[in-house]
C-alpha cells in the first residue's frame, strides 16, 4: 500500500508511504487518498485529518515522472485525463472537504506535494521543509490547480515567481507568504499538527464544517456573494445541537458570573 492509515481517537493520520521515491504521486496513490477521504467523509466518528508523508526527506516530490511520461506520450487527451483531472480531483477533494485537512510538511514539497499543501485549509511545516513549483524545467505549468491557488494565496507576482523559476523556497518563507500556518522545529511537527487538530475538533463539528464551507466557497467571490454565501452558512447552523449547547453554555456561565 502507498497510503499509510493510523486513528488516533477522532483524528486520523494519513501518511503517504513511497519513502523511497520521495512520496512521489503515481496514479495508485492519488487514487488511494482519494479513496481514503470518501471513507473518512463518510465516518461521522472521525472529525479532523492530519495528512503527512513517510520519513523526514519529503512530504512529497509532487507526481510521479514516469507514469506522467507516459502519459504525456499518449497526446493531450490522455494527459489530461491521467494527470489533470485525476490532479484536480484530488485538491479540489481536499480543499473542499468538509472536515479539517492539516497537512503536515515533513520535508520538501514540490510540485503536487505543494499543490497539496495550497489546497489544503491548513498546514505546519518542519523547518527543514521547502516549496518549489519544478514543472517549468519540464516544460510544462502546475497540473494540480497551483497556477490558480498559488497566486490567490501568495499574491500574482509571489506566485509567479515560484512557478516561472521553479526556485525552492524554505519554510520560514513559506509562513511569511501565508502558505503555511507555522513552522516547527521536525521533532514537533506531528504534535503541533494533533494540537491544532484537538483546538479545532472542541467545536461542534456543525460549526466547523459551516465555517470551512463559508471561507471556501466566499474567499474567491466579490464581497456581495460571498456574504450571501456567509449568511447560508449561518442559516444552516441554526436548528442544530451544536448551536443549542454553544448558546447554552454561554448563558450558564454568564449566569454563574452574576
Amino acid at each position: 500500500m502507498t497510503v499509510r492509515i493510523e486513528r488516533d481517537d477522532q483524528v486520523v493520520v494519513i501518511t503517504i508511504d513511497r519513502e523511497q521515491k520521495l512520496n512521489a504521486l503515481d496514479y495508485p496513490t492519488i487514487d488511494a487518498l482519494l479513496a481514503q477521504f470518501d471513507l473518512i467523509d463518510s465516518d461521522d466518528s472521525i472529525r479532523a485529518v492530519v495528512l503527512t508523508g513517510a520519513g523526514r526527506r519529503a512530504f512529497s516530490a509532487g507526481a510521479d515522472i514516469p507514469s506522467l511520461a507516459a502519459s504525456i506520450a499518449g497526446g493531450p487527451e490522455r494527459a489530461l485525463r491521467e494527470i489533470v483531472r485525476r490532479g484536480h480531483a484530488l485538491t479540489r477533494r481536499i480543499e473542499e472537504f468538509p472536515k479539517p485537512v492539516i497537512v503536515a510538511v515533513n520535508g520538501l514539497a514540490y510540485g503536487g506535494g505543494c499543490e497539496i499543501t495550497e489546497a489544503a485549509p491548513l498546514a505546519i511545516a518542519a523547518e527543514h521543509a521547502t516549496f518549489a513549483k519544478p514543472e517549468i524545467s519540464l516544460g510544462f505549468p502546475p497540473p494540480f490547480g497551483g497556477s490558480q491557488r498559488l497566486p490567490r494565496h501568495v499574491g500574482r507576482k509571489r506566485g509567479l515567481e515560484m512557478i516561472l523559476t521553479g526556485d525552492p523556497i524554505p519554510a520560514a518563507r513559506a509562513a511569511e507568504l501565508g502558505l503555511v500556518n507555522t513552522v516547527v522545529p521536525a521533532d514537533e511537527l506531528m504534535d503541533a499538527a494533533r494540537d491544532l487538530a484537538a483546538r479545532i475538533i472542541r467545536h461542534a463539528p456543525t460549526a466547523v464544517a459551516a465555517c470551512l464551507r463559508a471561507v471556501t466557497r466566499g474567499i474567491n467571490l466579490p464581497i456581495d456573494e460571498g456574504l450571501a454565501v456567509e449568511a447560508a452558512c449561518f442559516a444552516a447552523t441554526v436548528p442544530t445541537d451544536g448551536v443549542r449547547t454553544g448558546l447554552r453554555r454561554f448563558l450558564d456561565r454568564t449566569a454563574a458570573a452574576d
